[in-house]
């Protein structure tokens, strides 16, 4: 994969006549929307991936738009389309699928893959990756930027605690003791982030406590079961009752630095930091899965290539060009170790890039390994609005505006009224 900053043996005049070459050849636009949410020159290794495409496939112009978060981006796709501006395709998050169908803005790849080899290609992914994807017998999303929840702890804080730096807490019990022995004066022993996305680590906990935030048809939430009650009490007690976690919320969106400059010394993030960690970290470090109560387990997470509806036969066929391109075994290893997030498909670690990759930089396999007992992210009908109250409920819990049992009956109630309509 080339990066614009080490593109290799191509002076500026060459990559200029190759620009204009592909410009100047190319029969089909395609304009693809990128979120770029998570730390790391993301944009450079995309831009990287485009280009070699573009090489390949001289008639193919392919225009990315790097559109920020997740929400972002799907506001600004959607916007684009309301408004009559071409977008082809995008990647947005896995969840938004349920919403994307029901406003009747995307196609099923069913009806592009049509080949035998592109049904093998559709077969070719991790089953808990596709599972926000398949919808009613039909594949609506293939994963691209795909991740899941995983532990980071400081081994030399580990260390200094007199705890075994091999031996992150693998069940809650161990999670406090554990983090009680890491916690001093100047570093907290856990931080897990309560703003961005708290919907995604709840839903983590709640797993792990043994219950599911939805039924598998999207029509259904479980928010004020007592399991998803005591989950975010559990939440709550370890910043309240245990004193290992701050007090309030905890930032999303800088929580990557705060676990690099010694502020906590462990944290539960996407793996899509793993790569940014692995660069910054002046210290040695580790990742685990998440810890276990009744059960082990993470949600999945990230995004998903969708193709857009109000698009030509031409454009799908190249959209499709480009997201079989992107997922190709060869590109999700590249991409897996520019970025720490995930290769797809189990062909992907079978490179001997990803291969040789994974047995210098063994935490590299963490996030795989976890997909044996991940779970589809949240989605539901509604996803946006139903999640919105989820979070707020997470949130007044953990700040101590409401008690747990309230913010999540609240939160219940708001979502069946939301849902009644698709029941």
């Amino acid at each position: 994969m080339r990066l614009y900053s080490t593109t290799a043996g191509l002076g500026l005049a060459a990559a200029m006549a190759v620009g204009l070459a592909t410009s100047a050849s190319a029969e089909t636009e395609l304009t693809m929307y990128y979120p770029i949410a998570v730390g790391g020159a993301l944009t450079e290794v995309v831009d990287g991936i485009v280009a070699d495409f573009e090489a390949e496939n001289p008639d193919i112009k392919v225009n990315a738009i790097y559109s920020g978060n997740y929400d972002d981006t799907r506001v600004r796709a959607l916007s684009a389309l309301a408004s009559g501006e071409p977008a082809q395709l995008a990647v947005m998050f896995s969840i938004d699928a349920y919403d994307l169908i029901e406003q009747d803005i995307i196609i099923p790849f069913d009806d592009v893959a049509t080949t035998e080899a592109d049904k093998e290609w559709l077969d070719s992914f991790y089953p808990a990756l596709m599972a926000n994807g398949r919808i009613e017998g039909k594949t609506w999303g293939i994963p691209f930027q795909r991740s899941t929840i995983v532990a980071y702890y400081n081994k030399d804080m580990f260390r200094a605690a007199g705890l075994d730096p091999e031996s992150p807490p693998k069940t809650w019990d161990e999670l406090v003791e554990m983090g009680k022995a890491l916690t001093t004066d100047d570093t907290y022993g856990l931080m897990i982030p309560s703003t961005g996305y708290p919907y995604w680590m709840f839903q983590a906990l709640a797993i792990q406590n043994g219950k599911e935030l939805m039924s598998g048809d999207g029509l259904t939430t479980y928010f004020d079961d007592p399991a998803v009650v005591e989950a975010l009490e559990f939440w709550k007690s370890l910043s309240t009752e245990h004193g290992i976690m701050p007090k309030g919320t905890v930032e999303w969106g800088t929580l990557r630095q705060a676990f690099l400059e010694g502020q906590t010394a462990m944290m539960w993030h996407s793996t899509g930091n793993l790569t940014a960690v692995k660069n910054a970290a002046t210290f040695d470090f580790g990742v685990a899965m998440l810890p276990a109560n009744v059960r082990p387990g993470s949600p999945t997470g990230g995004g998903n290539f969708y193709i857009f509806k109000d698009t030509t036969d031409e454009e799908r066929a190249a959209a499709l060009k480009l997201i079989q391109f992107m997922t190709s075994p060869e590109r999700a290893a590249e991409w897996s170790i520019a970025t720490g997030y995930m290769g797809v498909s189990p062909a992907a670690y079978e490179t001997e890039a990803l291969k040789a990759y994974t047995e210098e930089f063994p935490p590299a396999l963490v996030a795989r390994d976890q997909l044996e007992v991940a779970v589809a992210e949240f989605s539901t009908f509604e996803t946006a609005r139903v999640r919105e109250g989820l979070n707020n409920a997470i949130q007044a819990a953990l700040t101590g505006a409401k008690e747990p049992a309230e913010a999540l009956a609240e939160a219940q109630a708001a979502a069946e009224r939301l849902l009644r309509a698709y029941q």
